[in-house]
């Protein structure tokens, strides 16, 4: 695995015969729109014959002999993966690259918010070997807490089962105007609303051939956390071996009045469901200034609590396959995926910067005098936040949402990355 970035007066032909890796391959893998379009700062994963690099943080009494028996490689290749480190002195709590044969393995959920169209399926075949669980983004519950399908979704749960992705029923407190705090916490403080939506979510996932559910209850009010501890209870007893994963705010710290975060106490979600995913997204939100989607100090504060609160083959950790870009004067702010990000500074040709201390890509670009900053995600960010689940021995990430084309990810996680799936 190498990513090169594309440095001042640099074209793809010289990219492409110093790493013995065609053109072709290249744009392909990058998503890029030709073979003369590129930018400096722009990051390209170039798909080369190098081992996969795994990322481990030094315990007491490891040494590099040790290490290089546990991941079945050469201690010789330690050292160069590592430049700076003395790895005769290495430290407890240091981290380090560990180039290895062996692969990262996690488990994967793709969030995908159906079209209604025949258009999903062809994304779900591109990604069959990339995905250990589907979750469908198409149900919504009433007010008294009878759970529903916006659209016909057969032919998607089928897709999934076909190709050995476990399909899990994804429902939200989602309305027309956003997420509901409202409709969250009505439903779930009335004993007969609960007991409504917890029967009506089972009958929908057994009746539509479901492995699971995953659940997104997003701005319960704070005075709702015993309720919806209860809720996941009973629901988790009803759905018996089936899978119930919980998506959850991120938080540092536990903040129970919080109107965000506070209704989900993590250590109690953690012992009840099978999955519990922190939402480490949108820190520069919609809206807010111009910030990284995901800056990397603040999903590692996010990540280290959690692991004080739940097991850590429990947890999985967000990803975004999209970016922002915002209006620097009034926040304005539009949303598009990584790939679209990435070739819009080449559109515009400005080159890419890349914040080292955030491990985050982003650009500015102006319309007339009106200036846009857009902040995404690329390969370089991305290898980042798989090195923190392999450090922390996470059991896998989610995608937000794969509709929104993110080649480079998918390429990473084909090549470097064994993705689990699901036995039954």
């Amino acid at each position: 695995m190498t990513v090169h970035v594309v440095g001042t007066g640099e074209n793809l032909w010289s990219i492409s015969k110093k790493y013995h890796v065609s053109m072709g391959t290249i744009v392909s893998v990058n998503g890029l729109p030709s073979t003369t379009a590129i930018v400096p700062g722009l990051a390209l994963y170039i798909p080369d014959n190098t081992m996969p690099i795994r990322a481990y943080q030094i315990k007491a009494g490891d040494t590099v002999w040790e290490l290089a028996q546990r991941f079945n490689t050469d201690p010789s290749s330690i050292s160069p993966a590592n430049p700076g480190v003395d790895m005769n002195q290495l430290r407890v709590g240091q981290f380090i690259h560990i180039p290895s044969p062996i692969k990262l393995t996690l488990s994967t959920l793709g969030f995908l918010v159906p079209s209604g169209t025949k258009a999903n399926l062809p994304i779900i075949d591109s990604l069959s070997k990339q995905l250990t669980y589907l979750a469908i983004v198409n149900y919504a519950f009433t007010s008294q807490g009878f759970a529903y399908a916006q659209i016909d979704d057969s032919a998607i749960i089928n897709k999934c089962k076909q190709l050995n992705i476990t399909p899990l029923l994804m429902i939200r407190n989602f309305t027309t105007s956003g997420f509901s705090a409202e409709l969250a916490g009505g439903v779930l403080e009335n004993a007969t609303y609960r007991q409504n939506l917890i029967a009506s979510i089972v009958h929908l996932t057994t009746s539509r051939g479901f492995e699971g559910v995953s659940l997104d209850l997003e701005f319960i009010p704070p005075a709702r956390r015993n309720d919806f501890n209860l809720f996941l209870q009973e629901l988790k007893g009803q759905l018996g071996q089936l899978i119930l994963n919980v998506n959850v705010h991120a938080k540092a710290a536990d903040l129970p009045t919080n109107r965000i975060v506070g209704a989900y106490d993590y250590a109690a979600i953690g012992n009840i469901v099978d999955l519990m995913a922190v939402m480490t997204i949108d820190y520069g939100y919609p809206g807010g200034p111009p910030d990284p989607i995901s800056p990397i100090q603040w999903v590692e504060q996010v990540i280290n609590y959690a692991i004080t609160q739940v097991s850590p083959q429990k947890l999985l950790m967000a990803m975004s396959l999209y970016g922002y870009d915002k209006v620097a004067d009034t926040n304005a702010t539009k949303g598009l995926s990584v790939l679209a990000a990435q070739n819009q500074a080449i559109s515009v040709r400005e080159p890419i910067q890349f914040d080292s201390a955030r491990k985050s890509p982003w650009y500015r670009y102006w319309v007339g005098t009106e200036e846009h900053v857009v902040w995404f995600e690329d390969i370089r960010s991305y290898i980042e936040k798989y090195k923190l689940i392999d450090v922390n021995g996470l059991v896998g990430t989610t995608f937000w949402q794969i509709s929104l084309p993110a080649p480079q990810n998918w390429a990473y996680l084909n090549k470097d990355i064994t993705v689990a799936k699901v036995i039954f």
